[in-house]
């Protein structure tokens, strides 16, 4: 397994990770996880909201993650997030995060997290407040980095000034490419780690979506501008391209859009999420893909910035 570090202060992950918001809590998502720990992947992505909604909120995310990892947690990188909230909107006051990670902690039935990010910045507590209060995290052991989630560049830079930061992750993938504009060229002057959640468009990209019916009916993607009406098909347009330069190359379109993002730096590490082994599997082959300068460039002509007809999010 290829390795790349995240910042300057000493964690090192698998090339590629592995996002675990959409696993459901069954056996199938515990061997999905211990499947690819046996194929090298150690970075595992998950937060205190992710997981199914039980009980009038969202979560239980951590302790799948953590029941299925626990036996062989020195070898595996726990990355989890706080400050998403129901009803308050984001949080990041000293409190909150004091709670936060303890409420973690024990949903994951572990002494520490390796990688913990704020999930999105809180307009009410200044960002130095909150890097502070992670930093003495860092001190008592109960955390070993720091990340930040969604963030802009100047609370990036603002955070990094008070504590070193491990990572930024943010979406990044062939259709989601704003990042490059500031966001890219401030975390590797500052030598952070970047972290492209929804690598492959949340799943467009894969080639496995061809009509908005593929779409189960209770899927979320079914709320997203980039799935409806005239966006899909010209998104479509742009898979498609995708496709035929992955087949001329003997890859498949997911191995071709994700060695994209590999070369756009050695501090880029995806996390393409998935509930299924051989999806797994797939994803890791793009690390045996090499793309040329003509290469790079043909994609840039198929998928320029700016290309995905519709935004990121609902509303």
């Amino acid at each position: 397994m290829q390795k790349r570090k995240l910042g300057r202060e000493g964690l090192e992950v698998s090339a590629l990770g592995l996002g675990t918001m959409m696993m459901p809590d069954n056996e199938e998502s515990v061997s999905t996880l211990l499947g690819a720990l046996d194929l090298g992947v150690t970075l595992f992505d998950t937060a205190d909201i992710y997981g199914e909604f039980l009980q009038g909120r969202f979560g239980g995310n951590e302790k799948l993650v953590g029941r299925a990892l626990k036996g062989r947690r020195d070898e595996a990188v726990i990355a989890t997030k706080f400050g998403i909230t129901h009803t308050q909107g984001p949080k990041g006051d000293p409190a909150y995060i004091k709670k936060s990670v303890d409420a973690s902690l024990y949903q994951l039935g572990m002494d520490y997290i390796d990688l913990y990010y704020q999930h999105r910045p809180d307009p009410n507590t200044p960002i130095e407040e909150t890097i502070g209060t992670l930093a003495d995290l860092v001190k008592e052991g109960k955390i070993r980095y720091i990340g930040l989630s969604e963030a802009s560049p100047e609370l990036i830079r603002r955070a990094h000034a008070i504590h070193p930061l491990a990572a930024v992750e943010t979406e990044y993938s062939l259709w989601s490419r704003e990042v490059e504009d500031e966001i890219l060229p401030l975390v590797k002057e500052l030598g952070i780690g970047f972290v492209p959640y929804s690598p492959l468009g949340r799943g467009f990209l894969t080639g496995q979506i061809k009509s908005f019916d593929d779409l189960p009916l209770d899927d979320y993607r079914r709320y997203y501008p980039r799935f409806q009406g005239e966006n899909f098909a010209k998104n479509l347009e742009v898979v498609t391209l995708i496709e035929k330069m992955a087949a001329q190359k003997g890859c498949a379109p997911s191995q071709l859009a994700l060695a994209w993002l590999l070369a756009q730096g050695e501090n880029v590490v995806p996390i393409p999420g998935t509930k299924r082994l051989d999806r797994v599997q797939e994803n890791l082959g793009a690390l045996q893909v090499s793309l040329s300068e003509d290469e790079l460039a043909q994609i840039e002509r198929i998928s320029p910035k700016g290309i995905a007809a519709g935004s990121r999010f609902p509303g």
